[in-house]
């Protein structure tokens, strides 16, 4: 469970026909809008947002999430699909009571926000997408094609790998469907389509892209994204993997903060 000195609350919301695991960090004090924060594939709270979380509960109250399948939420007989994902964030918040929150997702997290703030709009405040493509070619070739896959200083390694499982493995409620909900979750990515540039031209949030320079992300692709989403921020980490981003706290939370914390 993520750090228990900001924990509020924790329980399970019945969304869709699943028993949605969240958190809530921190006091509301009426100032801020509450943060959602979305993790990333096969991730759970405490891997995506750990280092992140007990800061931003400092000043505000910050909701984390755990999605279909993913940490303590149970996969159920349906597809996992973006559409899917951003009813069940909507879901969640229609449950707690709250109207429009900020979003900091992180690779599916950030799809998941991306398709949220596209389809429901008003639902979305200030928002920060960490890791995101918005067509499949965003992704550097070797992301996709394991044959090009030799020597990538891109790719989760190993370690990666059996950090993941052994998250999974600690909170789930069936810590051996890892493999099959791994193999299940790529389904998200066969039958996405990607998102029109008119898509990304009428987002009103104000936006912060994050992306590492070794990320799976082409940085060119970030850029486009950049301009297309009109106001947004864009910060490239240096030295940075897709994996690493979100364990560089000395560098996305304070620039997350302030953004969060602007008015404009």
């Amino acid at each position: 469970m993520s750090d228990a000195g900001t924990l509020r609350e924790s329980g399970y919301a019945p969304v869709n026909g699943l028993r949605m695991y969240y958190e809530v960090h921190g006091e509301q004090d009426g100032a801020q809008r509450p943060l959602l924060l979305l993790h990333g594939g096969v991730l759970t709270i405490d891997l995506s947002f750990g280092g992140v979380l007990p800061a931003l509960a400092a000043t505000r109250q910050v909701i984390a999430v755990e999605l279909q399948g993913h940490g303590r939420t149970a996969d159920i007989d349906r597809a996992t699909t973006l559409e899917y994902f951003a009813e069940d964030v909507v879901g969640l918040l229609d449950h707690l009571g709250i109207d429009v929150a900020d979003m900091w997702g992180f690779s599916l997290g950030g799809l998941t926000a991306l398709q949220t703030v596209i389809r429901y709009p008003q639902r979305v405040g200030r928002l920060v997408l960490a890791s995101v493509h918005y067509r499949a070619d965003g992704y550097h070739d070797e992301i996709q094609d394991p044959a090009l896959q030799a020597g990538s200083t891109r790719l989760p390694t190993p370690a990666d790998f059996q950090e993941m499982q052994e998250a999974y493995v600690r909170v789930a409620p069936d810590p051996g469907h890892f493999e099959e909900f791994t193999a299940k979750l790529q389904g998200v990515f066969q039958a996405w389509k990607g998102w029109e540039e008119d898509d990304l031209r009428a987002i009103r949030s104000p936006t912060l892209l994050m992306v590492g320079d070794h990320d799976f992300v082409r940085l060119e692709h970030a850029v486009e994204m950049h301009n297309l989403i009109a106001g947004s921020r864009i910060a490239v980490l240096p030295g940075t993997t897709h994996n690493g981003l979100m364990r560089r706290t000395d560098l996305v939370l304070p620039m997350a903060r302030e953004f969060f914390a602007a008015t404009e």
